[in-house]
C-alpha cells in the first residue's frame, strides 16, 4: 500500500503539479482541505503561490489554521513550498500587518538584489545546516519563482541558500517542519529526489 502524503488545498497553491510529482515519487497524493483528514495526516505539505496576505487570508477563511498548528505542534513530518514556506514565518513585507502562522521567528523580506525580480530560473543550492531531506543533493541545481524570502531570526534554521546578487534562503527545517522556497515539483531530478526523501522521511 502506497504512503498516503496529504497535500493541503487552501485555494491558493501548485496542486496538480505537486500532486503529480508526489505521484511520481511512489506516494499516494490526497488534495484535501477536509480539516478531518489534514488532522490525521501521516505527512503534510503545504503549498503556494500569490501573495502573502491572500495566503493568510485564505487560510483564515478555510478554517485550517487550528488544524494546520496542531499537525506543526505534534510532530507530523510537514513540509511548506514556496509561499507555504514564507507563511511560516511571523510576517512579512508584501502585506505589512498581516501575521503569519509564526511557527518560526522571523520575517519575509523583499529581495534586494540588482539582479532581475522575480527571482525566476535555475539556481545552484548551497548546503548550511543539516536537514533530513537535503542530504546528497549539494550543488543541486533547483527552480525559484519569487519576489521575497525568508530571514529566520535563528540562523541555525537556515538548511541551503543560492546566489542571486545576494544570498536567498532557500530552505529552512527545525525537527518534523522543513520548507523550500523553491518549487520541487519544478525541479527535475532534484526536485523529485528531495520529494522522495519526504516520502520516505521518519520523524
Amino acid at each position: 500500500m502506497k504512503e498516503e502524503i496529504v497535500i493541503i488545498d487552501y485555494g491558493m497553491g501548485n496542486l496538480y503539479s505537486v500532486s503529480k510529482a508526489v505521484a511520481a515519487v511512489g506516494a499516494e497524493p490526497v488534495v484535501t482541505s477536509d480539516k478531518e483528514v489534514i488532522a490525521r495526516a501521516n505527512k503534510l505539505i503545504l503549498p503556494g503561490v500569490g501573495a502573502f496576505g491572500d495566503c493568510m487570508a485564505n487560510l483564515e477563511k478555510s478554517g485550517l489554521i487550528p488544524v494546520i498548528r496542531e499537525q506543526l505542534d505534534k510532530g507530523t513530518p510537514f513540509l511548506g513550498i514556496c509561499l507555504g514556506m514564507q507563511v511560516l514565518f511571523e510576517g512579512s513585507e508584501e502585506d505589512p500587518g498581516v501575521a503569519g502562522l509564526g511557527y518560526f521567528k522571523g520575517q519575509v523580506r523583499k529581495l534586494t538584489t540588482k539582479e532581475k525580480i522575480p527571482h525566476m530560473g535555475w539556481n545552484k543550492l548551497e548546503l548550511r545546516c543539516a536537514s533530513p531531506l537535503l542530504a546528497g543533493v549539494e550543488d543541486g541545481y533547483v527552480y525559484f519563482v519569487h519576489s521575497f524570502h525568508c530571514e529566520p531570526l535563528d540562523k541555525a534554521l537556515i538548511t541551503a541558500v543560492c546566489d542571486y546578487g545576494q544570498e536567498v534562503t532557500a530552505a529552512v527545517g527545525r525537527g518534523n517542519v522543513q520548507a523550500f522556497q523553491f518549487h520541487p515539483e519544478k525541479s527535475s531530478r532534484v526536485g523529485l529526489a528531495l520529494l522522495k526523501a519526504f516520502k520516505e522521511w521518519q520523524v
